[in-house]
């Protein structure tokens, strides 16, 4: 996935209302750009941080700038826009970079199912049980080379591997994809400290036979791109 604009370097000034953001660029002019990551963005969000954000001069949007990258300044990078994560699985899907999820000819993505959830994708092919296949965008590291997920209580979260242990029960297959989107990453895991609740979800749910894997992501300023398995600690 190739960023649309060319990204640009700034300079974090401070996070606030969760979505919004405001930057200084090199040249000393300062904007405000908006986050698309209801998280806390643990680690991500100090005032200092380097950042990379993309401009949009759509006239119908209201602001200007999005923040896209977390610049570590070490060669490695994070991606704080959660809403990038399905883009990037999507072309994966396409271009066959699943082992796991291989040999399903459709990938619908945004389908109704459970009680009042959407899935992310319903692949279905002719001969093989519909899969259904959450997605999760993680960022979250707070022991070096681990990442892990939720970074904050996410009753939506729970719900959704409750509706996906359903499916299961129900005689279909269920994924569960942890997409590690920063590239200090060797392994994955479940932050049950921060979120109880969905970590007993998240243990109901394998138990149940929903499957849980992970991969990590190469992240730069012009692109991201579905990387490789990474280990699932449970």
């Amino acid at each position: 996935m190739q960023f649309s604009t060319p990204l640009l370097p700034a300079v974090l000034i401070r996070r606030y209302k969760r979505f919004l953001a405001d930057v200084r660029f090199p040249d000393g002019t300062e904007a405000t750009a908006h986050i698309a990551n209801p998280g806390t963005m643990t680690g991500l969000a100090e005032p200092g941080t380097h950042v990379w954000v993309e401009r949009n001069d759509d006239p119908k949007r209201k602001l200007r700038f999005s923040w896209q990258l977390v610049d570590h300044r070490t060669g490695h990078f994070t991606c704080v826009d959660t809403s990038l994560a399905n883009r990037v699985v999507a072309e994966a899907l396409a271009a066959g970079r699943i082992p796991e999820l291989s040999g399903y000819s459709q990938h619908r993505p945004e389908v109704r199912y459970g009680e009042r959830s959407r899935v992310d994708f319903l692949l279905s092919g002719e001969g093989r049980r519909d899969c259904y296949l959450e997605v999760k965008s993680v960022t979250l590291s707070r022991v070096s080379g681990l990442a892990q997920f939720p970074d904050a209580v996410t009753a939506r979260g729970a719900r959704h591997l409750h509706d996906l242990a359903q499916e299961v029960r129900a005689r279909h297959r269920a994924v569960l994809l942890f997409l590690v989107m920063r590239t200090d990453i060797t392994h994955a895991g479940i932050a049950t400290d921060i979120d109880p609740a969905y970590g007993a979800a998240f243990e109901a749910a394998t138990r149940a036979g929903v499957e849980a894997i992970a991969y990590d992501c190469a992240i730069d300023p012009e692109r991201i791109s579905f990387g490789e398995r990474l280990f699932v600690q449970v």
